[in-house]
Parts: C-alpha cells; structure tokens; sequence
C-alpha cells in the first residue's frame, strides 16, 4: 500500500509542472481527435441528401453498428467523468451510478425498443400522434424532446469545460465559459453537416476509443496493486479518510432519512429513464428492422456492462493512487478524476503522463462531442418534424424545409446549452445526467408505454402526462439542492430551496403515471379503438413500419 502514499506528494508538486512542460504535445494530440471526428462528419454529410438519412440515417446501419452506437452514446462524460469521480469521492455509493445506468437498459429492451422501431418514423412523437390528436401531442412531444435533451446536454458541456481546463491549464471563469462556448459551436457543426450518419459514426468510433482507454487504464491500475482487487480496495479507503465505511453503503446516501429518500429517488430515475431518453429513442429508428433493434440494444447491453465494470477500477483506483483531497482540488465534484489518475498511470512528470493526460482526455472529448451531437439531433430533430412540419406547417412542408428548420433548431438549442452549461460548470456530471433521466422517466416514459400498451388511453391523458410531468420534475429541480442552498449547488451564494431531494424522481415520475391514467380516465374524448388495433399490430409484429 506504499505506492498508494508515496503518490500524493509527487502528484502535488509534479503535476502542474507535468502539463506546462508538455503542453503542445497534449494541445496537439487533442487537436488530431478533434480533427478526425470532424473529417468523419464531413464525409457523412455529402452523403445526407434526404429526410431518412438526416434523421435515421438512411436506416442502414446494422445492428452491431447501432450497439456500438447506442454504446457510444449512452457512455457519456457522466459515465467516464462523474462516475469516475463519483466512485473517488464516496466509494460504494458511488457506484450505484454504474449499476442504475446498466440495469435501465432491461426496460428499453424488454418494453421498448422493439415496439418502438415499428411503430414510429423518426421521432417520439410519430407514436404518440399514430393514435391521438396530432397538433397538441407533437407540440408536448417536441417540448418534453427539447428540455430532456438541454438537461443532459449540461451535464456534458460542465464535462467539457472541466477537462479542457485542466489539459489547457486554463482556471480563470471566463476561460472555462469559453470552452464550453467552443464545445456548443462544435456540436452545432456536427449536427448540420453530418445529420445522423455523422453522428453514427462519430459515436461509433468514440465508443472503441473509449472501451479501450478504459481498458488500458484498468489493466495498468490492477497492475499497479499486482492484481490483487481486495489490495486496490482497501488502500482505496484507507487513502478516503472514511476507511472501512469507504466500501459500504451509506457514505453519500444513508447518514439521513432525506438521503435514503435521495438514494431510493435516484435508482427510480436511472433504471426508469433510459427508455425515456429522446437521443436513445432515435437510436432504434436507424436500423432496417425490428429485430435489428432488439439485437442492437442486446450489443448496446453487452459493451456498456464491460465498461461499467471497469469504472469500478478507475474510481477506486484514483481513490487509491491519488486521493480524494487532490482530486477535489482540480474540481469539487471529482469530474477530473479520471484524467488525473490517467497522468498519474503514465508518470506525472514524464513525457508518458503527458501523452495518457492527453490521449484520455481527447477520448472523453470525443466522448462529449458525440453525445452533445445526438443529444442536439434528437432535439431538432423533434423540433422540425413534430412541431415545425407537423404543427405549423400542418403537413405541408418539403423535405427541404423540414431539414432547414432542423438545422436552425440545432443553432438555437446549441446556443442555450453554451448559456446554461456555463452556469453548471463545477457540477457533478453524473448527478446533472441523473436530472435527465428523472425528467425522461417523469414526462416521456408513462406516455410512451400507455401509447403503446393502453388501449383507455386519450389525448388529454398524453398531454397531462408529458406537461405534469415534466413541469413537476423541472420545478422540483429548481428547488433542489442542486440549483441553490450548498456549497455544491449552480448558485451556492442563495438558498431558495425547499425541495430537500437532489433527484426529483421518487416525486415527479408516480406523478406522471398517475396523470395520465387520471387525465385518460377524466377524458370526455372517445379512444380510437380501431387505431389502437392497428398500432398493436404494428408494434407487435411490424407490418407496415417504415
């Protein structure tokens, strides 16, 4: 356990100096992944020329294609960045963020996936709208799409603002505003060349990058406790100051009734949001057929799972080789764990702390640009089709137009990210992804398995359901801790908040069960029946699905 002490002062005193000395080596490895998505993106674009290849990507990928995809972007900065961190920071607590985002996947693909793939076209709102009124789902859609998307979308650009900081040694506020501006521009451009065939690829690249730097930096930290899990452990608390208490549950939930509360509020969210989650919706569209997107969600399972499995290592690992003291002085919430722990791997100090401090970060870089992208193409994606084509345009709009107003849709949403991910940059980044998933699992999620399932099912039970519950789950954030009242919090200098749970879910996603049913049940609008049966159908067995 030597090993694990003898680090921390070297770290301290190495590892400024580590990054200024080999600075245009990090600056320029970084560029070449930056440089090579982009190229990628380019090429997908001159081979977008219609609504289906922008959209759903020509629906030509397959489904080993798609799972790596649907990997890539699932396993965001919150996965390698927050997780990473989260684990650092309370041991066995934060693993739960592994464990809750693995086990979601169960539902997509037990009630989800499939149903969806035949049932819709491009977006969430084609299911909705198959049987009910067009106009008012497609604009609750559209919205739900948009907020859930911003949400996730902060958790990324704070991701972002962290890790080029650290390579670009960069502490002032106004530099890091400045990168999570240069993150929003680059999404942007992702988005309105490549639609998502630029995105696909993008996301699959990213995803066996990210695998095997995981991979790599796993190996090298087992090897540094010669394999031996229960000695990388154990130094692990030791070094965390809580010891034994380190490797149990109760470090971040448990001390108190409201974190029990916390915790039971979290797990809801994380195992209910995924199947909610307007950029993984889409994934299922841009495989030929059903099958192929049961058999996507079933690589998506298989790669995630390795993955999460291995942030086991990288948290408990940077808790070991590092300390939570160091890691919480290059950022509060442990987003910088795993690329300090990469620079420790390679030797602070040395030419190879510099290359794995870059070549790591340039992967979690990419990791954000990916999923910024299809988190973007999800949301303007829903803009131009649900409500611009469906809505203002009652139809009526070409192709043409329809992928205009989805390009400045992607400008616009680009720009609000910049603005509220510049507020959120020392944030937790798997406690801001958690938020999505608890608005996900609160507004999308109910309305999308009584669409399906649901034969009562009307408009107004759709719409109390999409706008209760996502204005339940927003408000409850905004007076959360998370917004105001902690030293942790986006505003630590006010306290406005009277909602005592971090995760608004154990709350707001019953609520939006309940205000569909009650919504449906109230309703003076007949059900389709006939519509119904034919979306059953569809949905079952995919006849007649695009």
């Amino acid at each position: 356990m030597s090993v694990a002490y003898q680090s921390h002062a070297v770290v301290q005193l190495a590892a400024s100096s580590s990054t200024t000395e080999h600075r245009p080596l990090i600056i320029t490895l970084f560029a070449v992944f930056v440089a090579a998505t982009l190229g990628i993106t380019v090429w997908a674009g001159r081979q977008t020329r219609s609504a289906s290849d922008f959209y759903a990507g020509g629906r030509q990928f397959t489904a080993f294609q798609n799972g790596l995809a649907v990997s890539g972007d699932y396993m965001s900065a919150a996965s390698f960045l927050g997780i990473a961190g989260a684990i650092a920071l309370f041991g066995y607590d934060g693993f739960l963020y592994s464990i809750g985002f693995l086990v979601a996947w169960l539902v997509a693909l037990l009630l989800v996936a499939e149903p969806l793939r035949n049932s819709g076209r491009y977006t969430m709102g084609d299911v909705l709208a198959y049987r009910m009124r067009q106009r008012p789902v497609r604009t609750a859609a559209g919205v739900s799409t948009i907020v859930v998307s911003i949400f996730y979308l902060l958790a990324q650009m704070a991701g972002a603002g962290v890790l080029v900081s650290l390579l670009l040694g960069i502490t002032s506020d106004a530099g890091k505003v400045l990168i999570v501006a240069l993150v929003g521009v680059l999404m942007i451009v992702y988005v309105t060349i490549g639609g998502m065939k630029g995105t696909t690829w993008v996301q699959m690249v990213k995803a066996v990058l990210l695998i095997a730097g995981a991979l790599l930096m796993t190996l090298m930290v087992l090897w540094k406790f010669d394999f031996n899990v229960s000695d990388l452990l154990g130094t692990a608390a030791e070094k965390s100051g809580h010891g034994a208490a380190f490797l149990e549950p109760g470090l971040k939930y448990g001390a108190t009734d409201v974190s029990k509360l916390d915790f039971i509020s979290l797990g809801i969210a994380l195992v209910l949001g995924t199947a909610g989650l307007p950029h993984i919706l889409i994934r299922f569209y841009t495989v030929p057929t059903a099958k192929a997107a049961r058999k996507s969600v079933n690589w998506a399972i298989g790669i995630i799972g390795a993955f999460y499995l291995m942030t086991i290592a990288l948290g408990f690992g940077a808790a070991a080789l590092i300390g939570p003291e160091e890691i919480k002085a290059k950022n509060p919430a442990g987003n910088a764990a795993a690329p300090q722990l990469a620079e420790y791997l390679g030797g602070v100090g040395t030419t190879g702390g510099a290359v794995m401090l870059a070549v790591i970060s340039a992967v979690a870089f990419a990791t954000i640009l990916a999923v910024v992208a299809g988190l973007t193409l999800a949301s303007s994606s829903s803009f131009a089709h649900d409500i611009y084509a469906n809505v203002i345009r009652k139809g009526r709009a070409t192709e043409k137009e329809e992928m205009r107003a989805a390009r400045w849709a992607t400008v616009a949403i680009g720009v609000v990210s910049i603005g509220l991910g510049a507020m959120a940059r020392d944030l937790n980044v798997a406690g801001l992804v958690a938020l999505a998933f608890a608005v996900a699992a609160s507004a999308n999620l109910p309305t999308i398995l009584y669409s399906l399932f649901w034969k009562r099912f009307t408009t107004q039970g759709a719409l109390w359901s999409i706008y209760g519950g996502l204005a339940s789950s927003v408000l409850l954030v905004l007076f959360s801790p998370v917004v105001s009242g902690k030293a942790t919090s986006m505003f630590p200098d006010v306290d406005f908040a009277w909602f005592p749970l971090e995760n608004p879910g154990l709350i707001s996603i019953p609520l939006g069960f309940l205000l569909g049913w009650v919504g449906s049940v109230l309703s003076k609008e007949e059900p389709d029946k006939g519509k119904y049966a034919e979306l059953e159908v569809k949905s079952l067995t995919g006849t007649g699905a695009h």
